[in-house]
């Protein structure tokens, strides 16, 4: 049986070994964005780690408008054609066409909502001052990225790290804005990669502020839901978001704890902890994107406890 196999089995629930799959992210230099040196890196990353599938870095981030100064200029926003992705379509190419035959292959997809803030930090501002027309701009920015999605999976790429923010604790002043001018957009892309996709990954990003509460994400689709642990009303475990979900938990260790500067018995008791407050279908992994200077020995480290804590 091959990780690809193996990974499908597990989310699956037919995998009966006790078998726990691990993988672990991060960013590489700059140098290895694009071409063969970004395809050569990720499969450097998943050999040498052991992980269990394959996790491209997105790297085409949204470039800043200055011409939006204000929610009318939202329409201003352009659609970016195919040509703007190609570069990332060449890396999902070159590592599909590697690695498809032996594991998974997905790629992190920022939402719309997050690309509107690479567009322009104000949006939050701009959507609180007057949403319809800064969904103008959400729309744009939604079929941008399906122009993306639909093209990498024409590649054959199995599926996506949805990552959604725009719920956290902080965001917005009123919450209502999240399901006028968030939910929507992300749903359209979701609802996409849920009906054409083998494996989609439910990523909620508290990458820039922590959330009070989880179910705005419910009825979000994907297979497995990766989120962190960490509330402002407390700690959850991974068997809990698994049952908040309804669906396998992705996560149990910090991207800033014991995995990036812990010793080896620190990584072994992280992980030991996520293994026993884990839910029976899980993916050993992290809260979300782990810093660029993490040894990487300490993920393979995490990766072979997980291989050998069968349940």
């Amino acid at each position: 049986m091959n990780k690809r196999e193996r990974v499908l089995g597990v989310i699956s629930g037919q995998d009966k070994s006790g078998y726990v799959p691990a993988a672990f992210f991060l960013h590489f230099p700059p140098d290895c964005h694009v071409g063969p040196a970004a395809v050569n890196k990720h499969l450097e990353f998943f050999n040498y780690t052991d992980m269990d599938f394959v996790k491209i870095q997105y790297e085409r981030t949204f470039p800043p408008r200055p011409e939006i100064k204000s929610p009318a200029d939202w329409a201003k926003m352009p659609v970016y054609a195919k040509e703007f992705y190609e570069g990332q379509l060449g890396v999902v190419k070159g590592l599909v066409e590697a690695a498809k035959g032996e594991a998974l292959v997905v790629l992190t997809l920022y939402s719309p909502f997050m690309c509107a803030g690479h567009t322009n930090p104000k949006v939050v501002e701009h959507m609180a001052a007057d949403p319809d027309k800064v969904k103008i701009g959400m729309q744009a920015i939604t079929e941008s990225l399906m122009i993306f999605v639909r093209e990498c999976i024409a590649l054959g790429l199995d599926g996506f790290y949805h990552s959604t923010q725009g719920g956290e604790a902080h965001r917005f002043a009123d919450r209502s804005l999240f399901d006028q001018c968030v939910r929507p957009y992300d749903l359209a892309l979701m609802d996409e990669i849920n009906q054409r996709c083998e494996f989609n990954i439910l990523h909620v990003c508290d990458y820039n502020d922590v959330y009070d509460d989880l179910t705005p994400f419910v009825n979000y689709p994907g297979d497995v839901v990766n989120a962190s642990l960490h509330l402002t009303t407390g700690e959850l475990t991974g068997a809990e978001v698994a049952r908040l979900f309804g669906r396998p938990f992705m996560g149990g260790l910090e991207r800033k704890g014991a995995i990036l500067h812990g010793s080896k018995d620190d990584i072994r008791l992280a992980v030991e902890k996520a293994l026993a407050t884990a839910p029976e279908r899980f993916i050993l992994g992290a809260d979300c994107t782990i810093p660029s200077e993490v040894n990487w020995d300490n993920l393979k480290y995490a990766i072979s406890l997980a291989h050998a804590g069968r349940r």
